[in-house]
């Protein structure tokens, strides 16, 4: 496997790196050519190596960098093939949109929004949008997630024991909208509050067991209204070096909304970020999400996904409330290349009576910063029952 793993990771940083275009390497390829077109009066230099060519392609140079801080748009564009347990072979794309927008410009952290779409050899495709937005010198946020995806899955039902059965699941034909928005408003030094929407579709397909949905209709939609409290003193956002993160959110779906099943829905996220030895930063991250009423089978708190619990299959471990919790370290290696480690573990129960069995975590990866502080992610990561999954994303996980 350790074989199989290295001759993956080594694929597909050659194929995103000879698909992927940004919109500032093209003055290079110019600038490149130029040089061509003239070296029969000045003498043909030595070409470098393939490698060295992709590499030298995506590599910000210190002047580069300098010259991009202040650019009111930057485009870049990444793609190649992923693999993971639950969808298996597949082939993404990803655009980083880095934007300022008045009266943020450097020193200030720029705007940065990811469009993405993928589909794989199981037929699952995802598309959507993930975004941050700030303005008037990030004195307001706006954060905003549109997600559309078809998953041929597993469903193994609600519950820790239900999802403990290996073969205990039906196959379901999954569709999913959700689109979530916060408005937030800075009231003090790294604070920030301000309302929240969401809305959810999920279709389940055909109900040829309805044991395993207790009752409960296998298409449902969601509509969602909140508060969202924020602080963040984290240095760069998708790539934090230092600083804190807490996010608390509440969710309220009530029956005057349009909701068939009336809930309310707790989050919370914990993240710290320090420097530790030379090119080494550890992060660490709790979080929890707490349903409180009747949630649907399609809105339980989940296990697994690109953020956390890296490694189960998604959505096998699901219950009204969820806590996890993961320790990585990031450890530069050379150049624009670095390593990670991680461990942590969560549990799903809904009651604390059911709060008793805790699932392990753990993983390694590769980074590869293609653009300062921007890294294309890749993750292999274990769980109970010989579970694994081979994650390819941009950013960080937390």
């Amino acid at each position: 496997m350790t074989r199989r793993l290295a001759l993956s990771l080594t694929v597909l940083f050659i194929a995103v790196a000879a698909v992927a275009h940004t919109a500032d390497s093209l003055v290079l390829v110019s600038a490149d050519s130029a040089a061509i077109a003239t070296a029969d009066t000045v003498g043909i230099p030595k070409r470098p190596g393939f490698f060295k060519r992709i590499i030298d392609y995506f590599t910000e140079t210190e002047e580069e960098e300098l010259a991009a801080r202040n650019k009111r748009v930057r485009f870049s564009v990444l793609g190649g093939p992923s693999y993971s347990g639950d969808s298996k072979l597949g082939i993404g794309l990803a655009g980083v949109i880095n934007f300022r927008t008045k009266g943020s410009e450097y020193p200030m952290q720029p705007s940065t929004a990811m469009v993405f779409a993928s589909i794989s050899t199981e037929k699952f495709w995802t598309a959507g949008v993930r975004s941050i937005s700030f303005f008037k010198g990030e004195k307001i946020r706006l954060n905003c997630d549109i997600d559309f995806s078809y998953s041929p899955r597993r469903y193994w039902g609600v519950g820790y024991d239900r999802g403990n059965v290996n073969d205990g699941y039906i196959k379901l034909k999954e569709y999913d909208i959700f689109v979530v928005a916060e408005w937030l408003w800075r009231v003090r030094h790294n604070l920030y509050l301000g309302p929240a929407v969401r809305w959810d579709y999920v279709n389940g397909g055909s109900n040829d067991h309805p044991e395993y949905f207790n009752g409960q209709d296998v298409v449902t939609r969601n509509y969602g209204v909140g508060l969202v409290a924020v602080y963040d003193s984290r240095d760069v956002i998708q790539n934090a070096y230092s600083g804190w993160y807490v996010y608390l959110g509440q969710m309220f779906r009530p029956k005057w909304l349009g909701n068939d099943y009336a809930f309310s829905t707790t989050e919370l996220r914990l993240s710290h970020y320090r420097k530790a030895w030379k090119g080494a930063v550890i992060a660490a991250e709790v979080r929890g999400k707490f349903n409180f009423g009747n949630p649907s089978w399609a809105m339980m708190s989940l296990f697994g996904d690109n953020y956390t619990m890296r490694g189960y299959y998604k959505g096998r471990y699901r219950d009204k409330h969820i806590v996890t919790a993961q320790l990585e370290v990031r450890q530069h290696i050379w150049k624009s290349i670095g390593l990670v480690a991680w461990g942590g573990g969560g549990s799903v129960f809904h009651d604390t009576d059911s709060f008793k069995h805790w699932l392990p975590n753990f993983g390694i990866g590769a980074r590869w910063e293609f653009r300062n502080r921007i890294n294309v992610r890749l993750d292999y990561g274990f769980g109970k029952r010989g579970q694994s999954t081979f994650i390819f994303s941009i950013n960080e996980a937390f």
